[in-house]
């Protein structure tokens, strides 16, 4: 026989000295080991070193001021730095930099590469360059083609083959292209700066005022405003959708047995 269970149990005394249980959630690098990335690492740094010396003969050959004017010359700068900081992340693997300033970059190295090929320098050339004459030749040509055709394709080359997919965001389409508003509201100015009839008041033939009017310029760049957006929905779009090219064995702290029997 068993004795009857008392219906009135006294509460147990906490014991003193003991603290509540709080949740601490573990990192995960502190189960999964970093891994360095060193084709990446030494990858953008080339292409950082190439955009930072294509940028700097630019300086050498022309005037600072109104080189460090173009869009091209800023957007090749801002890639060089974010590029320079990525390497050295995937180096000492590090975490990578926000998906918002990569994603920008790499938009405004595509802007680049596509309004130069597609407008300025098109055979049928809708829209010559201001007081240009004839093709750039010497050093020119090859920081033109540096900047223009080979730093843009490195950027994409680099997104689609050493960037894990799904790190852009829609919401963030909007955003990156506060820059390219800023730079036309950068160009207004300028132009108001200068004296009208003063070689290079503007920079881009279809940014220019003087050929023709702000109501046609501001409708330039409605559309490729317009046309900048479905770029960067269309990049979003794509980095969802492709593959994952870095794959690696994540090596944890823990070692997992085969059951026993």
């Amino acid at each position: 026989m068993t004795a009857p269970i008392p219906r009135d149990i006294p509460d147990l005394p906490a014991v003193p000295g003991v603290p509540a249980l709080l949740p601490s959630p573990v990192p995960a690098t502190a189960v999964v080991a970093p891994v360095r990335r060193r084709l990446a690492a030494v990858y953008r740094l080339l292409v950082a070193l190439a955009a930072a010396a294509a940028v700097t003969i630019e300086l050498l050959l022309g005037s600072p001021i109104r080189v460090l004017s173009y869009f091209t010359i800023q957007s090749s700068v801002l890639l060089a730095l974010v590029f320079t900081l990525s390497a050295r992340r995937a180096w000492t693997a590090r975490r990578p930099l926000p998906s918002a300033l990569t994603g920008a970059t790499l938009l405004y190295a595509v802007i680049t590469g596509a309004v130069y090929h597609l407008l300025l320098a098109n055979a049928s050339r809708p829209f010559p360059m201001p007081g240009e004459t004839a093709p750039p030749t010497g050093w020119h040509w090859i920081t033109n083609q540096v900047l223009h055709t080979a730093v843009p394709a490195a950027a994409v080359l680099d997104w689609l083959l050493l960037t894990h997919p799904g790190r852009l965001h829609l919401r963030q389409a909007a955003t990156w292209l506060l820059y390219p508003l800023a730079y036309l509201a950068f160009s207004f100015t300028r132009g108001e700066l200068i004296l009208p009839g003063t070689p290079g008041r503007y920079l881009y033939p279809f940014l220019d005022v003087d050929l023709h009017g702000y109501k046609s310029v501001l409708g330039n760049a409605l559309l490729l405003g317009l046309a900048f957006y479905a770029l960067a929905v269309l990049l979003v779009a794509v980095d969802h959708a492709r593959p994952n090219p870095v794959r690696h064995r994540a090596k944890t702290g823990f070692r997992l047995q085969p059951p026993v029997g």
